[in-house]
């Protein structure tokens, strides 16, 4: 490395910290000896760090700190020593006090003090009389050691002080705000080979820090050295504000489907039965329900705003098709258990609300993204809670191959795949249904998304006709682990700072 270039690309505050490293290595030392302020020191030692002048090193130690009335004693004395000065002849406390300028609590502090060290002697008898000993103008000649440790340059290392004062920080410590005893964080910069060659080079020289107009304009650059600025050198990262990776995903997803010109729809998290799987025509006691096992809501048990017409028709498509054209389910369908709360546990519950509302556009485009609630062991796919985005399209005419052509679409706008497989597959409230699958780079192929055209014993008792309804399900969390090349589907959610700050972001 070339000093002399080194040297030439220090900045004024890195010039006078490297100046006196050659005699002061502690923090402390070095804000003291140059006047700059703490900030200012500990950059400029990161940046000589960074340069390779210089190693800092960190460690917890006990230090003793001088307090608010130590700084005010070390200023105007010690309470202890005013009232031995105030002691020409034996005096009473008041007067003691007024001549002293002190508080209550100062003077009976001071004379314990002093009567601790055989300084006064106190006459007790209608007037408590104070007087000074031999002993006591001994030490108000010599001084007292608690004020020459007041002087010394704090903060001190506990470990290195002597016995004495030792014994003088036992003592003062018992005190109101004298000094205190922290563990602290000491940081030291000591120089490396480089740095001791650096200290050596002409730190006093003016450089030019940057290149101003009237610099520029009149010339006064001619003969005068620039600072040079090193382009290459490592810099600390810095870690900007961002929005959490998979919030920023699903916000993008969100406006993907407005883009292609879809209407976004909601529903409550707590659902009932009827609008979670009743509406869907999923049978009430059928082993089909096993793969929405739910957590069911203790209080208030049952919901109390379903539409009774709705209700009505959704009862007589289980019980009968509701002309359909099927024969429906062939059991007494159960008006109490429909209304049973339960956690959402599928986004599907809240295409069946759109279904039944008033404000159904057909044809029409819509989708959901929302957070839904099943039992599940929790490893690297699977979570107890899960994002899904979900959605339908209403139109006569349509049919699976519409369906098919919008999966591919999904695939290859939110995937970024065109690797992808359609299968056979089963859901309770579609015929055909199917699965949507991709190919990952790393995980194989996994499953992205279920898919199928409603039966009409969902859409008829909703929408009061019967109209062909392409709908899918996508499993958002595994399609953000494609997206974003996570293999774990719990890092989405993670509060790990290092992963959080080194993440792709999309």
């Amino acid at each position: 490395m070339d000093i002399k270039k080194l040297a030439e690309s220090l900045n004024p505050v890195e010039r006078k910290v490297v100046k006196v490293l050659d005699n002061f290595s502690s923090f402390h030392d070095i804000v003291k000896i140059t006047g700059l302020k703490d900030v200012e020191v500990a950059r400029a030692l990161q940046w000589l760090q960074n340069k390779n002048v210089i190693k800092i090193n960190e460690e917890q130690k006990e230090l003793v700190f001088l307090d608010e009335n130590g700084g005010k004693y070390l200023k105007y004395g010690l309470p202890e020593k005013k009232v031995l000065q105030s002691l020409e002849k034996p005096a009473g406390i008041s007067e003691l006090k007024e001549k002293a300028m002190l508080s209550d609590e100062e003077i009976a502090v001071s004379l314990g003090v002093l009567k601790s060290k055989a300084a006064i002697e106190i006459q007790k008898g209608k007037d408590i009389i104070v007087s000074m000993t031999d002993n006591g103008r001994h030490l108000l000649k010599k001084g007292f050691i608690e004020e020459q440790f007041l002087k010394e340059n704090f903060p001190r290392d506990a470990a290195s002080l002597n016995e004495e004062e030792k014994f003088v920080v036992d003592n003062l410590r018992k005190r109101k705000k004298i000094i205190k005893v922290e563990l602290s964080k000491v940081v030291s910069a000591k120089l490396t080979e480089t740095g001791k060659k650096l200290v050596k080079e002409k730190l006093d020289e003016e450089l030019i820090e940057k290149a101003t107009q009237s610099l520029i304009k009149t010339g006064s650059w001619k003969g005068k050295k620039f600072r040079r600025f090193d382009v290459k050198i490592n810099v600390p990262q810095v870690f900007a504000g961002r929005k959490q990776h998979y919030r920023r995903f699903l916000d993008e997803v969100r406006l993907k489907f407005i883009a292609l010109g879809f209407k976004e729809m909601a529903g409550p998290v707590v659902e009932s039965d009827f609008w979670d799987m009743d509406a869907l025509f999923m049978p009430q006691f059928h082993s089909a329900r096993d793969i929405h096992q739910g957590y069911y809501i203790k209080e208030p048990k049952y919901a109390k705003d379903l539409p009774e017409d709705i209700v009505k028709n959704v009862k007589a498509a289980h019980e009968n098709g509701f002309g359909t054209g099927s024969k429906g389910w062939r059991y007494g369908f159960d008006v109490k258990r429909t209304h049973r709360h339960i956690l959402r546990t599928h986004d599907t519950s809240i295409s069946a609300r759109t279904l039944a509302s008033k404000d159904l556009k057909i044809p029409g485009k819509y989708f959901q993204i929302s957070r839904c609630f099943r039992y599940d062991v929790i490893d690297s796919t699977h979570l107890p809670d899960f994002n899904q985005v979900g959605g339908f399209v209403i139109e006569e005419g349509i049919n699976f191959g519409h369906l098919k052509a919008l999966l591919r679409l999904f695939a290859e706008e939110f995937a970024e795949t065109d690797e992808i497989r359609i299968k056979p597959s089963y859901f309770p409230f579609t015929e055909p249904s199917a699965e949507l699958q991709a190919k990952h780079p790393e995980m194989g192929w996994i499953e992205l998304a279920g898919a199928g055209i409603f039966r009409p014993e969902l859409v008829k008792p909703l929408v009061g006709k019967e109209v062909p309804v392409i709908a899918w399900g996508v499993g958002l969390d595994r399609l953000a682990m494609f997206k974003l090349g996570i293999k774990d589907i719990r890092l989405l959610f993670s509060h790990d700072l290092g992963f959080l700050r080194n993440v792709k972001v999309i």
